[in-house]
């Protein structure tokens, strides 16, 4: 049996421009993740092998209640069912077999362990789904308390569909579940059948879960995202530059030079012998002392694909579009020097470093400055930091307005403007593509968090678990299990201890 988990991730900077190369995406991967458990379905005999043609899946998550049962045909890669249109599970399923076939080493090793069939078990961490409804029903508050005291891989709240038909199924908090879950099946299969050993620390097994999670990914999608969400899911927390959307091309829709389909198989090969794999990944991870608060608004999730072609389609028409585009790229890269300014002044004078941001942490930015001992560099780097990631806010918020899409809504901007002031926050802003979907705020030092989640609760945004977490992909040595939720009210405030 093996058992795989890939993180969640929150779009700190970089929502929209990261979809263009060579503009960068600062990415946070987070304490949410999906585990995918993966263990033989049956027994078979000996040399078995020299007669099958198929082989048997089952995919089971008790979240959902569900249990689905496929046979894989082994020449394509290719489930066999009567829908050509497949989820997020079943095109992982696909790709982490055919890539496994493809980087096998040993093919024979590899068709032996899946002639066993493969039996996964899905489960994601409560803060993927909003359990807002569930909370209210049971009349408790809208805090990070209240959500730990469910079972963990609680069962899921279904959306109510609106009038117009636009609310996804199930209701999501914004973390990428898909991408984490896929990442996690394709490199459960990887790891079950041999092909990859996560554990080793090497990056090219990480590199080769990365083209089959994004493959995978793109495909169930119907096109080549930005990927980073995937990236995140994969190697962690980091500075992201996406790949041409042509390195992906082999493994869309595969066919050979006679235009006829071509095996999964043989288009993976392509893809891992591509020597123009050109996206760019640097770490990444937020300074010392710094902390990931997420929330979740409950004002319904927004369209993400209606955002991003109303912006495209303002930049195509709109005057000022470019020069709002390039002035809003700069300033994301100064957040991001920012950022890496704390981390060198934090390994030039650790024990000043600490003391100024304890002293910071208690107060507003107001009277940051008039703290007495405080070392000038530190504090005017926290300074910078807001003033950068305000003008971040401000170029979104014209952007939206002129693209007539609430990137950053009304309500959404007041919220933030009055989590800016409370005592040691740095900064807030709304994730990724922006809208509804959620809020962060990036907070200094023990207690802010708690201050932070008080508010937010007035203001009833339901503050979630999740912290941030720089791991990516990896290997579980056990297997998750449901439990009540009396043990992680330790974790939740462990969490707003630190």
């Amino acid at each position: 049996m093996t058992i795989v988990s890939a993180p969640g991730k929150v779009l700190i900077a970089g929502g929209y421009l990261v979809l263009e190369r060579p503009n960068p995406g600062l990415v946070l991967s987070t304490s949410a993740r999906f585990y995918a458990t993966v263990k033989p379905l049956h027994s078979i005999s000996d040399g078995a092998s020299k007669f099958w043609s198929f082989i048997d899946v089952r995919v089971s998550s008790p979240q959902m209640d569900s249990e689905r049962s496929y046979k894989l045909l082994l020449r394509t890669c290719k489930l066999d069912m009567p829908s050509t249109k497949k989820d997020f599970v079943e095109n992982a399923i696909e790709y982490g077999v055919a890539t496994a076939l493809a980087a096998a080493n040993n093919r024979d090793a590899v068709y032996e362990r899946l002639l066993q069939g493969l039996d996964i078990e899905i489960k994601g961490s409560n803060d993927f789904y909003s359990f807002r409804n569930e909370l209210e029903a049971r009349k408790l508050p809208l805090t990070a308390a209240s959500l730990a005291s469910l079972p963990q891989f609680h069962a899921i709240t279904r959306n109510i569909e609106t009038s117009d038909g636009t609310s996804p199924e199930v209701a999501k908090t914004g973390l990428g579940s898909s991408a984490a879950m896929t990442t996690a099946i394709v490199a459960g299969i990887l790891e079950y059948l041999g092909v990859i050993q996560l554990g080793s620390g090497s990056v090219e097994y990480l590199d080769v879960v990365h083209a089959a999670s994004q493959a995978a990914h793109g495909h169930a999608q119907g096109k080549i995202g930005s990927g980073f969400d995937v990236s995140a899911a994969v190697y962690g927390s980091q500075k992201y530059v996406r790949f041409s959307p042509g390195v992906l091309s082999p493994a869309m829709d595969p066919v050979d030079d006679n235009g006829k389909p071509k095996s999964l198989e043989k288009a993976m090969k392509s893809v891992l012998d591509m020597k123009n794999w050109n996206s760019q990944r640097s770490n990444f991870a937020l300074p010392p002392m710094l902390f990931l608060v997420l929330g979740e608004s409950g004002r319904g999730g927004s369209h993400t694909p209606s955002m991003v072609g109303a912006v495209n389609a303002w930049r195509e028409k709109h005057p000022n579009a470019e020069a709002c585009w390039r002035t809003l790229a700069k300033a994301n890269e100064n957040v991001e020097a920012d950022l890496l300014r704390l981390k060198e002044l934090h390994e030039t004078d650790s024990e000043a470093y600490t003391l100024v941001l304890e002293a910071c942490s208690s107060c507003a930015e107001a009277k940051w400055n008039g703290l007495k001992d405080s070392d000038k560099d530190v504090v005017s780097a926290l300074l910078k930091i807001r003033q950068d990631f305000s003008i971040v806010r401000s170029l979104l918020r014209q952007m939206g307005e002129e693209a007539k899409v609430p990137l950053e809504p009304g309500p959404q901007s007041e919220l933030l403007d009055e989590t800016m002031e409370l005592p040691g926050v740095l900064f807030a802003g709304v994730p990724g593509a922006g809208g509804w979907d959620a809020v962060f705020a990036i907070t200094i030092g023990k207690n802010s968090r708690r201050k932070v989640e008080q508010r937010w609760s007035e203001r009833s945004v339901l503050t979630l678990t999740v912290e941030e977490d720089p791991r990516g992909v990896c290997v579980e040595e056990k297997e998750p299990t449901v439990q009540d939720g009396t043990g992680l009210e330790n974790q939740v405030a462990s969490i707003l201890l630190k």
